[in-house]
């Protein structure tokens, strides 16, 4: 005897997306399955990192600035704060489990992605 699994009713249009993962009112739709909200464990990783880089901007007016006066070269000391990597989510319900890596290139993107999941875990908690 095989252990049942719950079915996903009627199609519920999804109140929010994470990448490839779905939310609707009752259930979280991935594609390793479908499974119910309610009970849900999200989890989120920031993998980014912030570095300062020349702007692309002060390049070129250095190199056009050097041809004229080596005042120019002055703007290769502009930095400007750059953040590169990712944020990983990973939502578990019943037999299913599934991560996603989102790109983050602005710590606004990072801070979207955390409000997303914020609204999953709420969804997950007051679920039916």
């Amino acid at each position: 005897m095989t252990a049942a699994h719950p079915t996903p009713g009627p199609p519920e249009q999804f109140v929010l997306t994470i990448g490839d993962i779905g939310v609707s009112p009752s259930w979280v739709v991935t594609p390793n399955g479908t499974a119910p909200l309610r009970g849900s464990q999200w989890t989120i990783q920031d993998w980014t990192y912030t570095r300062q880089a020349i702007p692309t901007w002060a390049i070129v007016v250095a190199i056009v600035g050097a041809v004229f006066c080596l005042l120019g070269l002055l703007f290769l000391l502009v930095k400007e704060p750059r953040t590169d990597g990712f944020v990983e989510v990973t939502v578990r319900s019943n037999h299913v489990f599934h991560g996603i890596r989102l790109p983050a290139d602005t710590p606004q993107a990072v801070a979207h992605a955390r409000h997303l999941v914020g609204q999953a875990q709420h969804m997950a908690t007051h679920a039916s």
